[in-house]
């Protein structure tokens, strides 16, 4: 997260200062999947795999990433620099939910959301959630997390 919040400003820093461009971060996001779905009822999360985004305005493209992954690295040792990525997302249709409470207690509305989608359709893809409270500074109880799944 460290590497990844690193480039992130300093692409901001850069389109504000190279094109007067100025923009809210946007927010965290994460994709996440398992071999054995079955990990996630048990909440054995040491089978999930998950994926960290940040979306990026127009603005950005790969060279500017690249330069950025530079300046951060000639700054600072974050090994994590090399598995950055800069790369297009899009996942189609989908159902969503907006989940609030502790990550933790996400589990039944995940399975009303999963519930909505095979009356209608069938799952695909990955789980798909983005994060709009900051857990360092709102209780659990407050935390807001859209909950996303693509649908066929």
């Amino acid at each position: 997260m460290e590497a990844l919040y690193a480039v992130l400003y300093a692409l901001k820093f850069a389109l504000r200062r190279q094109r007067a461009l100025d923009y809210v971060v946007m927010p965290l996001e994460g994709l996440w999947w398992a071999d054995d779905l079955s990990s996630f009822i048990r909440g054995d999360c040491t089978a999930w795999q998950w994926t960290a985004m940040i979306m990026q305005p127009p603005g950005v493209d790969a060279a500017l990433a690249a330069e950025a992954v530079a300046g951060v690295r000639a700054k600072k040792d974050l090994p994590a620099l090399d598995r950055l990525r800069f790369e297009p997302f899009a996942e189609g249709r989908c159902a969503q939910l907006l989940h609030m409470g502790p990550y933790t207690a996400e589990g039944p509305a995940i399975a009303r959301l999963h519930a909505w989608i095979g009356e209608r359709s069938a799952l695909r893809g990955k789980h798909h959630e983005i994060y709009l409270g900051d857990p360092r500074r709102a209780a659990p109880e407050k935390l807001k997390t859209l909950l996303r799944q693509p649908m066929a």
